[in-house]
């Protein structure tokens, strides 16, 4: 408990209805000192708005929401804000670096001003746009277009003075990306050149902005599920899976222990593949192109299976809240074995080529280094945090779906660079692939769904054979999963770091907010810091390293 937070702000506290803790907007940087530096509240997990348009009962318009987990990263908190339209609310980024982008985002989204913020300006919308998009009251079939790009001087000239650099003569500037291969997806990153050593560097992104979160507010929770398919596209299914567990949570059921244990199966399949394509894509920016086909092979062998099981290879949309669509098909084990022996052949061979290769090490150790005070700061999580030695997994330290009964190790760096990320990710490959096989092993027998007939589809031969299927089947096509009035928190260890879902409803069958907490957005803030000083091939390998999955970054 935050026993010194609870102390000095006894008088001021409330506890709303879903247990968040609220105080007024204006103590919310004084409390965040004393629960960082009193309780060891030290990683920001995410901040996000919510607009009460639609809720006569609020007394004012918006609130700010602060998640927030200890340094043992076993507890989590929540704080709440309720603020006007016209009242400025305390940058925290002083405290949190994560709260930068964090609180750019709020800004763009809801127009809710931060005071003393270092560069509040949009992240997600382009410099041209008109309005706030979270915003209830936004008309969403307005389409603003973009006419001309941002130059990022106004952020680049202030980054200079700070380093002590006034004059640009000696300098050249360079946009790596958003059009290069090397980027990793549609991300910009402008760069201050002296010769080839980066002294400054800004990133922009929002290229591939599609809305997911307002898409979210005009859809039933099941509906939704496809679109999460979208957000890390090389691990899909971990998207199913967190998103159904964050409704599930709210909705206070449990899966049958069968259903627990696909869930537990496929996601650590979809981990090993988003591994195997982040570190094939790194191997291959640094020319060794014989590796790529390695890994990359023994993925296509993974697409087949998710194809045959699910229907679709790439975007799955397998999860169902309360379950999954179906279950797992006749010789679906021998299938999953011949996956894992292509794997385990694909990841020996590279590792044959790269372990003792002076290439190899000479690029990657001592290179993009982020310390573990650092990376906490910054909210990164995953094999990103766990490389500079942070043994922080949720699989570990918030255990579901019955982890904590699985014999397996948290994969662990020691110093932060390049070098430590890409051999964490291999150690995660070989990790996941012992939790499948103890899982196939204790695979139960039983329903695949919840029984609740108002959240799972019925059986087909309920719906062809009594009425009571057919209207099952009927009231919950048309009118959806109801989830009862919540505002809630839950999240998962995906294959970048902490996955998780900040649900608003309203007890209607659509969520009234739905905010996803993107491991990759975090990533990609600390990304300039981390290549400043290096050289441009440096950046070039860092990026690749942090895995940044552009669907997932921009939503």
């Amino acid at each position: 408990m935050p026993k010194a937070f609870l102390e000095r702000f006894e008088k001021e506290l409330s506890i709303d209805a879903y247990g968040a803790y609220k105080l007024d907007a204006s103590l919310i940087l004084q409390a965040l000192h004393v629960l960082y530096q009193n309780d060891g509240y030290t990683f920001l997990v995410d901040m996000t708005a919510i607009d009460y348009l639609h809720q006569p009962s609020s007394l004012r318009r918006f609130a700010i929401v602060y998640l927030l987990r200890d340094r043992l990263f076993s507890n989590l908190i929540t704080l709440k804000i309720d603020v006007d339209e016209s009242l400025a609310v305390d940058s925290i980024a002083s405290l949190f670096k994560s709260a930068n982008w964090a609180e750019r985002e709020i800004w763009d989204q809801y127009g809710i001003h931060f005071k003393n913020h270092p560069n509040l300006k949009r992240i997600l919308n382009h410099k041209e746009f008109i309005g706030h998009p979270l915003r209830k009251d936004y008309p969403i079939t307005q389409g603003q277009l973009c006419h001309r790009s941002d130059d990022l001087m106004d952020e680049m000239t202030p980054r200079l003075k700070r380093k002590g650099i006034e004059s640009h003569d000696a300098l050249m500037f360079l946009n790596l990306g958003p059009a290069h291969p090397a980027s990793h997806g549609t991300i910009r990153t402008f760069v201050a050149l002296e010769a080839e050593t980066i002294r400054c560097a800004i990133s922009e992104i929002g290229y591939l902005h599609r809305g997911f979160e307002k898409s979210c507010e005009n859809h039933a929770y099941n509906q939704i599920i496809p679109y999460t398919d979208r957000l890390n596209y090389c691990s899909a299914i971990l998207n199913n899976i967190a998103f159904a567990h964050a409704v599930e949570g709210i909705l206070g059921i449990e899966l049958p222990d069968r259903a627990q244990f696909i869930r537990v199966i496929i996601g650590e399949l979809s981990r090993m593949i988003d591994h195997l394509v982040c570190l094939a894509a790194i191997l291959v920016d640094m020319g060794a192109l014989t590796n790529y086909w390695y890994l990359y092979n023994p993925r296509e062998s993974v697409y087949d299976l998710l194809s045959k099981l699910t229907g679709a290879r790439l975007t799955n949309s397998y999860m169902r809240i309360g379950g999954m669509s179906h279950d797992l098909y006749e010789g679906f084990e021998e299938d999953l074995h011949v996956c894992l022996r292509a794997i385990d052949t694909g990841v020996g061979d590279t590792l044959k080529l790269i372990e003792h290769n002076r290439i190899f090490h000479d690029r990657t150790q001592n290179v993009g280094i982020i310390s573990q005070e650092e990376a906490i700061n910054r909210s990164l999580s995953g094999p990103n945090l766990r490389a500079c030695g942070v043994a922080y997994d949720l699989r570990v330290n918030a255990p579901y779906y019955h982890y904590e009964s699985f014999d397996f190790d948290i994969a662990l760096g020691s110093v932060g660079d390049v070098y430590d990320r890409i051999m964490v990710r291999f150690e995660e490959i070989r990790q996941s692939k012992r939790i499948i096989e103890q899982a196939m092993k204790r695979l139960p027998q039983g329903a695949v769904c919840v029984a609740d007939r108002s959240i799972s589809l019925p059986p087909k031969h309920e719906v062809y054979g009594n009425i009571e299927g057919l209207m099952n089947q009927f009231k919950l096509v048309f009118e959806g999963v109801k989830v009862p009035p919540s505002e809630s928190y839950r999240a998962i260890e995906g294959a970048n770091g902490e996955l998780g879902f900040f649900i608003v409803s309203d007890g209607s069958p659509k969520p009234y907010k739905v905010k996803v907490r993107p491991p990759c957005f975090y990533a990609m803030a600390a990304y300039p810091s981390i290549i400043e000083g290096g050289m441009i091939a440096d950046a070039i390998l860092s990026l690749g390293s942090l895995n940044i999955i552009a669907g997932e970054l921009d939503r």
